[in-house]
């Protein structure tokens, strides 16, 4: 299978091996009006198996914490005119803001619209967050 490069735009690679269609959908790639190319359980050396999204698209906005929330160690390729002009790793965000809700019926969040949905991350090890209202975690 061979999938062209692409000359403008965003590589995901070193995705954990089926986190791929979650970080689609929670990007909102599927909303994207371009070229978009998901290739899953690829061999890869380092990782045994990996997943990749390629976005063929001059500006994006793409939203770094919701990527390390969901698979941390994701690489990001920001790619020009076929060329990568930038390359960083994705880590662990001490701070997730209304990437995802709270779950108690109680929160601040729930009873009163239009706040931010914020958690903090207590424990990086095991990934925990907490809600910074009510300490809920997530």
């Amino acid at each position: 299978m061979k999938i062209d490069s692409i000359q403008n735009g965003i590589v995901l690679d070193h995705i954990t091996a089926g986190n791929a269609m979650k970080i689609y959908y929670d990007l909102g790639l599927d909303k994207l009006d371009c070229s978009v190319a998901m290739m899953q359980n690829v061999k890869s050396k380092k990782m045994g198996k990996k997943d990749i999204i390629k976005v063929d698209k001059d500006e994006y906005e793409l939203n770094l914490d919701v990527i390390g929330y969901i698979d941390p160690g994701v690489t990001v390729s920001i790619i020009k005119d076929g060329k990568t002009i930038e390359k960083k790793k994705v880590d662990l965000p001490e701070k997730l803001v209304n990437i995802k809700k709270c779950k108690n019926p109680r929160c601040i969040t729930a009873i009163e619209p239009g706040i931010d949905h914020i958690f903090k991350l207590t424990d990086s090890e095991k990934r925990i967050y907490r809600c910074i209202y009510c300490e809920a975690d997530k």
